[in-house]
């Protein structure tokens, strides 16, 4: 050892009580990431349960059946496709999709939200100003009320929504996109044509 070397263990000494090794128990663990121990099924039970207890529904389904339209949505299904699946009108899934703050694109692509939303007038008055039926501007005061919603719960049950269905769904895609490279490499160069 060199002077200077001496001088830096002799602080390191001073310095951890006389210890000449510092070690740090380690433990081997699994992930990186804080994992919620709950199926996907019960949580998306907890968000509907959260939900009905908060919000009044204004349909009679059942947990299980909007736990259906849940998965159907984010499955892209429309809302006949989910009406045929669980027996019911699509008028009737287009209130859970709102209930459960599960709006799309399409819902109000045709009219700016913002602009109706605090409108005083009736139906038939918006209507005629926007060229579409009142059904379509009932429709429309639904799909900004369940924004409204979303937004004042900060969006925390779309948010969790999007963790448990869309994160799922990425997360399968992409094990199994890391399996086909994994096979892919480690098959390569190897003869399939085999006769035993």
């Amino acid at each position: 050892m060199n002077e200077k070397t001496e001088e830096l263990r002799d602080i390191f000494t001073d310095v951890t009580d006389g210890e000449e090794t510092v070690t740090e128990s380690q433990q081997d663990t699994r992930g990186s990431l804080d994992r919620d121990e709950r199926t996907d099924e019960e949580r998306l039970e907890s968000v509907v349960t959260q939900m009905r207890e908060r919000y009044e529904f204004e349909v009679d389904l059942s947990n299980e059946e909007l736990i259906t339209i849940a998965r159907g949505f984010y499955d892209e299904k429309t809302d006949a496709e989910l009406a045929e699946d669980l027996d019911t009108d699509p008028e009737e899934i287009f209130e859970a999709r709102m209930s459960l703050h599960l709006i799309s694109d399409e819902d109000a692509d045709e009219v700016d939200l913002a602009a109706i939303r605090d409108r005083d007038e009736d139906d038939a008055t918006l209507a005629e100003e926007y060229g579409v039926d009142e059904e379509a501007i009932r429709r429309y005061r639904r799909v900004a009320k369940a924004e409204d919603e979303s937004r004042t719960a900060n969006d925390r049950y779309r948010d969790e929504f999007d963790s448990i269905l869309a994160d799922a769904e990425l997360s399968q895609q992409i094990t199994s996109d890391v399996r086909e490279d994994g096979l892919k490499d480690a098959t390569e160069g190897m003869e399939t044509d085999v006769d035993f």
